[in-house]
């Protein structure tokens, strides 16, 4: 009895052993299938997080100018290249590379899908967007840049002869006649600016980029990109594109005119000149101050000769992080959505045309000066009327020695020069006046 209980018992403990036995099996199996599962979705989602399969087929609705835009991988790999282009053009050929870098690295960056560089993702602000949100938003950036540009800038030969203010003035007839093309421009499908917008465009002409940008975020800020970009690139150009303009404009002999030596400036009125141009401004245009001021007061630290510390601050220093910070800002505007659009190709034209007209008018009105004053005058220094300081004075010397190797018309051509950047910023005033 007792044997025939022993091996009911043993029967029982192998009966339970191999249930147990396939219970645990299945369990190992099934665990290792859902591991299975896992591994897999890791891998896809791994695989369609790469940066290959988004600049391939992924597509992003954004909202821009009030309509709802499509953004393709592809039209992202396609500024990806635009901004090596902007790489090469800053490394190889040298343009305006201080701020062609940064303005061509940004562009990389802020169209890297999912990188989230340009954009709030996860609630965390995007390092560009940053940048963008802190310095161009609030017009910071080109006002500190202003400050340098003023602390850099010696206003002599503009004092020395103040003639050559008119020449600044004749050049920002570019500002308005890239007005007038901006709004011709609408006739063409696709293309839409309005008259706020088109302001905004039209400082291209003066051939100043901070005061473009200052503009631009005031009154068109999803255009600021394309306009940047426009008037930073063709301020690199100027050697390129004012050259034949002057000659076909003018003769040998009139580039050859020898003009009289400057007079020396005394230091007070290097000191009041700034404090007048600021007093001026503020009765009657304060919409300008901003520009103005900020240039008056790098000027002021500049001939003060008080506060040295400061004055090289702001010609090297602060100039150089905030030219940093600019133009990863920019860079930031120059998404695929934003920048692939006509009316960018069509701001970029202006650009072209605003820059010609700009030289043109200011040498024709040199060339009518020169026939009204008493004094030799150069008709090359009126191309010097764009802002495009101190560029465009080389390019006048340039020529001018062409004609006569012994004609030096580099100082000459600074006075048109720096009026032309206080006239961009009048003219900026005038444009925010009309909105603001």
């Amino acid at each position: 009895m007792a044997k025939r209980y022993l091996i009911i018992i043993i029967v029982m403990l192998i009966l339970c052993s191999n249930v147990q036995g396939s219970s645990s099996a299945e369990n190992d199996c099934s665990s290792g299938a859902e591991d299975t599962v896992s591994m897999k979705k890791l891998l896809k989602n791994l695989a369609d997080t790469t940066g290959i399969k988004a600049f391939l087929s992924e597509k992003q609705e954004h909202l821009y100018r009030d309509k709802t835009v499509v953004e393709h991988g592809w039209q992202k790999l396609l500024m990806v290249i635009i901004g090596l282009l902007l790489l090469y053009l800053a490394i190889k050929k040298e343009f305006e590379p201080l701020l062609l870098l940064p303005i061509g690295f940004g562009t990389i960056l802020v169209n890297i899908p999912l990188a989230g560089m340009g954009e709030i993702t996860g609630g965390s602000t995007g390092l560009l967007l940053l940048f963008y949100q802190l310095g161009i938003e609030n017009q910071l950036f080109p006002l500190l840049i202003f400050m340098g540009v003023g602390a850099l800038t010696d206003f002599g030969p503009l004092i020395a002869h103040p003639k050559t203010s008119l020449l600044g003035a004749a050049a920002q007839f570019g500002i308005f006649g890239t007005l007038v093309g901006a709004i011709l421009l609408n006739i063409i499908p696709g293309i839409r600016f309005s008259l706020k917008e088109a302001c905004a465009i039209s400082i291209i002409g003066g051939a100043d980029g901070p005061t473009s940008i200052y503009v631009a975020a005031k009154l068109a800020p999803e255009l600021l990109g394309s306009i940047a970009v426009a008037a930073y690139s063709y301020m690199a150009l100027v050697p390129l594109i004012q050259p034949p303009i002057m000659r076909l404009l003018t003769t040998r002999k009139e580039r050859a005119v020898k003009m009289r030596q400057l007079r020396n400036v005394g230091r007070a009125e290097k000191i009041f000149f700034p404090l007048v141009l600021l007093g001026l401004t503020a009765l009657l245009l304060p919409s300008a101050v901003p520009l103005v001021g900020s240039l008056s007061f790098g000027n002021l630290v500049r001939e003060s000769r008080v506060v040295e510390r400061l004055s090289k601050t702001l010609q090297n220093e602060l100039v150089n992080i905030v030219t940093i910070f600019l133009g990863l800002s920019i860079g930031m505007q120059m998404a695929a959505y934003k920048f692939l659009r006509p009316s960018s190709l069509g701001i970029l034209f202006l650009g072209l045309a605003a820059f010609s007209f700009g030289t043109m008018s200011g040498v024709l009105f040199a060339k009518l000066m020169a026939l009204l004053s008493k004094e030799p005058i150069n008709p090359l220094i009126g191309a010097a009327g764009v802002s495009a300081v101190p560029m465009a004075a080389r390019v006048v010397n340039k020529v001018g020695m062409e004609s006569d190797p012994g004609n030096m018309l580099l100082m000459h051509a600074m006075g048109p020069n720096v009026a032309g950047v206080i006239g961009s910023a009048i003219a900026a005033g005038v444009m925010i006046a009309l909105f603001i």
